[in-house]
């Protein structure tokens, strides 16, 4: 009989442990996750050299100015998501356009990037941002 008792009495199970693992691998995992997601916009600094176009001395660059509150496309507000039909509309036939970015000192990084991001998708598009 006391072989039987002795079989059937287990030690019992610590979960401390187990919490304390499931603690660390969700630390662990919640660290090193992403919750953001970043993209890349290429910048380019300005190159001297010739002209490739005859009459690119010719050509008229949209004026783009850019606040915290307000986007004006040579002086007509807009708003982000209209931007690329304006500049579409403003470049008629010309194959490649310039286009100057002018600044506020109250605009955000974050207001810029978002603007060169749907700037980045018209092609032909040669961006300009002033200080």
């Amino acid at each position: 009989m006391s072989l039987r008792t002795a079989q059937t009495r287990r030690k019992a199970i610590s979960m401390t442990s187990l919490i304390d693992v499931i603690f660390l691998l969700l630390l662990f995992f919640m660290l090193s996750s992403t919750f953001t997601q970043f993209s890349e916009i290429q910048l380019f600094g300005a190159q001297a050299g010739s002209k490739s176009r005859k009459n690119q001395s010719e050509d008229v660059p949209i004026f783009l100015q850019l606040t915290q509150d307000a986007l004006r496309l040579n002086g007509q507000e807009f708003n982000l998501s209209r931007l690329p039909a304006g500049i579409t509309s403003l470049r008629g036939l010309d194959v490649q356009t310039v286009l100057v970015s002018a600044t506020s000192d109250t605009v955000t990084a974050q207001r810029l990037v978002d603007t060169l991001v749907v700037l980045a998708t018209l092609t032909d598009l040669n961006v300009i941002v002033l200080e």
